[in-house]
């Protein structure tokens, strides 16, 4: 994208390549933020989990949604003035991000509520960095290099061994073939407005003006959903609390960041480093949910916490 800018003016290929100066010499600005924002994703499967019993799946993710993109939205003044100032292109980029933002949420957690916490939040995480790897390379945002294959193939390995302990010990866990379809739609969705999110900061816009008005709109899209089913579960305490928390946790605060890391790195590393998302959603599931993990879970954790460590540790000259 800079490249194709730098022919037009000299003034104009400042921003982009101030951009990739700070991916080069300021690495740690991309890799801290995300991994903050995995930290923080890592509770939404728990969080949802919480709800009343009465709380539909994909409404729990649209009540989130909702709050949480306005949050985003209104909080940033840029994000109101963004689509109307920006190009008819990125406009166009921006609807398709609204509604990928949208997509996520009422697929991933109907999927959590078919195949359960870890296998919705590995399925999706882990075909997250596989999407875009192959997207950006389809739309020439940049092909994936060695490392970031590498990186990429052992958190998924991991992933996998995480999923899969509980069958490879002998347990009776089964996989629900719809959900595991949810589940991939929603990393579809993750990819495809990472990687919108990414080409627009790059092009020069503000992170904070591009996450507020994708979610924003992503917001407005997924209301009819939450309006359509019961919203009597929103009035009980329990019921608001987890919609603050996914508002305000995983959605304000955890896309502010994750909007912040794509201005110091690519969306396909981006994605692969919210893979620590799983081991976060692992882990919590012990120790709150009381669930257990067989050895064999536990080398898949240690097996993705390796390759997160190859990508996120600087490379050397």
């Amino acid at each position: 994208m800079p490249n194709r800018l730098s022919s037009s003016a000299r003034t104009l290929p400042t921003a982009p390549r101030r951009t990739r100066r700070v991916r080069r010499t300021r690495p740690r600005g991309g890799v801290v933020p995300i991994l903050i924002a995995a930290v923080l994703w890592g509770t939404t499967g728990t969080a949802s989990s919480l709800a009343p019993g009465g709380a539909p799946a994909a409404g729990i993710g649209a009540a989130g949604l909702v709050l949480g993109g306005l949050l985003l939205f209104l909080t940033d003044r840029t994000a109101r003035v963004l689509p109307r100032t920006c190009g008819p292109c990125d406009r166009w980029l921006l609807a398709a991000g609204a509604v990928a933002v949208a997509g996520y949420p009422v697929t991933f957690y109907p999927a959590v509520s078919r195949t359960g916490v870890a296998v919705a939040t590995v399925i999706a995480l882990g075909s997250a960095p596989v999407f875009t790897g192959l997207l950006g390379w389809l739309t020439r945002q940049g092909r994936p290099g060695g490392r970031w294959a590498g990186a990429t193939a052992l958190a998924v390995l991991g992933c996998a061994l995480l999923v899969l302990g509980p069958e490879l010990a002998g347990g009776s866990t089964t996989v629900d073939l719809p959900g595991v379809l949810l589940a991939a739609l929603s990393g579809l969705s993750y990819a495809v407005y990472s990687l919108i999110g990414g080409r627009l900061i790059a092009a020069g816009h503000p992170s904070g003006g591009v996450m507020g008005a994708m979610f924003g709109g992503g917001a407005l899209i997924v209301l009819p959903v939450l309006l359509c089913g019961p919203t009597g579960w929103l009035l009980t305490a329990r019921g608001a609390g987890v919609v603050l928390h996914l508002a305000v946790i995983t959605t304000f605060l955890a896309y502010w960041l994750f909007g912040h890391g794509l201005r110091h790195t690519t969306a396909q590393t981006a994605t692969t480093l919210t893979l620590a998302e799983p081991a976060v959603a692992a882990v919590l599931g012990v120790a709150a949910l009381g669930e257990r993990l067989p050895t064999v879970s536990w080398c898949g954790l240690a097996v993705l916490a390796g390759g997160l460590a190859v990508l996120a540790l600087p490379a050397r000259r």
